[in-house]
């Protein structure tokens, strides 16, 4: 009955591992995980799929274990979420500071139709078919691939679309591209 009422203080808020170790760790796995993920092709349809999904949860369950080896205090546990707040706001901060930077952590939109035509090499590198651009163009209310003047995908995966007859427009509000929830 005794152990119900016993809170063991010192496990709960003492470190059991260097607090310099516990950055590091956190350091090393955040930058780790953002290079890789910058790496693959993310941008396809600005969706989250099952296998996208599958890949976030079995990197935060691998990155647990390296980044806190066996913490158990809720300390080390408020170290890591700063660590991982901080390159967060770093990244964002050196992005908006550095122009270059910028275009490493989100890459410029990447032009998909022209002139009514497909850009097949680009539809490739984002892993778009044919058919999903096609649909995404519809769902923006553009029937025909012909009335696309141009399409680009954003770096957070909407695709802005300007159609031909906007270049006929007098009106600035016309000329804005389109963004689509691309799902």
């Amino acid at each position: 009955m005794e152990k119900w009422f016993f809170i063991n203080w010192q496990a709960i808020f003492v470190p059991s591992i260097s607090i310099f170790e516990l950055i590091i760790r956190g350091s090393l796995v955040y930058l780790a995980l953002f290079s890789v993920l910058r790496l693959l092709p993310s941008r396809q349809l600005g969706t989250l799929g099952i296998t996208d999904l599958l890949v976030v949860v079995l990197f935060a369950e691998a990155a647990q274990n390296a980044m806190a080896s066996n913490y158990t205090s809720i300390t080390e546990g408020a170290i890591l979420v700063g660590t991982v707040i901080f390159w967060s706001y770093l990244l964002n901060w050196l992005s908006y500071k550095l122009p270059q930077f910028q275009r490493f952590l989100n890459p410029p939109p990447l032009l998909l139709v022209k002139n009514g035509r497909m850009i097949e090499r680009h539809l490739q590198r984002e892993l778009i078919t044919d058919d999903e651009l096609m649909s995404k163009l519809r769902q923006q209310g553009v029937e025909f691939l012909a009335d696309v003047k141009l399409a680009y995908i954003e770096a957070d995966g909407t695709i802005s679309i300007i159609t031909s007859d906007s270049k006929t427009s007098s009106a600035p509000e016309q000329k804005v591209a389109l963004k689509s929830d691309l799902h």
